[in-house]
């Protein structure tokens, strides 16, 4: 009766994990959790941790890790990222449609490449990202922000959702903001808190650097999750994601159309394109209804997948970068 009890018990714990985490673990770290017995008969899960290093270097500036608060608030986003499985898998997927896109405009833009990473944290890399105080996009600008810095936002167009226009806007935010710091940590911590707050705070706690900064959790938090992307794109497997590169979404080849006039049915419009409302707005996520005004007579470029490019064949995926996938 007693082990009939202990086998309940075991089962009910490895199902309630499982509702836990969404049942989304991937097979292989599955096997790695199994449950694991002592000789006293009981029944545990055994996880892992990934290390957390001595050092990282973000934006060319060398970040000591060693000291206790530093260790442990770097400790809490390698374990966040480690197990929130779907989410960092499809992180990984979508960085191979997405990074060939960002990296080369904050190049241009002579931006850190290591503030792709921002991007990451902020929208999970989901272009129509949007959060409950009306952030948008990959970069989750606000609209107010989003129009200070050139981009249309308006009920019809809203550029925040455009890849390139929101990432070349955010190019020049941060531009702004290393103007006034002269460091790229607290260029990042900037992008979460605001910039008045974390000059205003810099002075008020008398301190130099902004990671040593008391501030309220999520800001506190912000540039330890962006190190922590960094730590996980430079080394998925070492947080147990074994992805192989059929598995990463590619870039979809497109012809581009450019646009002078309204568009008064988008699904017409899409059909005599030969693809459907749904396909023109995903990769068009910046248009916002069915129909495009453009009363003001703009030009707009719209992307239209070719007919080879709507149906790819993950076995001849190229991963943008090896380091994201293992050998099958």
């Amino acid at each position: 009766m007693k082990k009939t009890i202990r086998i309940m018990a075991a089962v009910a714990a490895i199902s309630f994990a499982c509702i836990g985490n969404s049942c989304a673990t991937p097979m292989a770290e599955q096997e790695d959790t199994t449950a694991v017995h002592s000789d006293a008969g009981s029944t545990a899960l055994a996880y892992s941790c990934p290390e957390v290093p001595d050092s990282i270097e973000f934006c060319g500036r060398t970040i000591d890790l060693r000291r206790f608060d530093r260790r442990e608030r770097m400790d809490r986003e390698l374990l966040a990222f480690t197990y929130m499985h779907s989410t960092s898998l499809q992180m990984l997927k979508k960085a191979n449609r997405y990074f060939p896109v960002v990296e080369p405009i904050l190049k241009d833009n002579n931006i850190p490449d290591d503030f792709k990473y921002l991007m990451v944290i902020e929208s999970n890399l989901n272009p129509t990202a949007r959060s409950g105080a009306g952030a948008a996009g990959l970069w989750q600008f606000m609209p107010g922000t989003g129009r200070d810095y050139g981009l249309e936002v308006n009920a019809n167009i809203d550029e925040r959702y455009h890849i390139e226009k929101a990432t070349k806007a955010a190019c020049k935010y941060l531009r702004d903001a290393y103007a006034k710091y002269g460091n790229w940590v607290s260029v990042a911590a900037s992008y979460n808190a605001g910039q008045a707050r974390i000059a205003t705070q810099l002075s008020k706690q008398q301190v130099d650097d902004s990671l040593d900064l008391q501030l309220v959790e999520e800001t506190a938090r912000y540039v330890y999750r962006i190190l922590a992307a960094k730590q996980m794109f430079a080394n998925p497997t070492s947080f147990g994601f074994r992805l192989r590169a059929s598995d990463l979404y590619p870039p979809i080849p497109c012809t581009e159309v450019t646009v002078t006039t309204g568009i008064s049915d988008l699904a017409a419009y899409a059909r005599s394109k030969g693809i459907t409302l749904a396909m023109l707005k995903n990769l068009n996520p910046w248009l916002r209804e069915t129909s495009l005004m453009n009363k003001s007579g703009r030009t707009y470029v719209l992307k239209i997948p070719t007919p080879e490019g709507m149906s790819y064949d993950p076995k001849k995926i190229i991963p943008y970068n090896k380091q994201w996938v293992v050998d099958e």
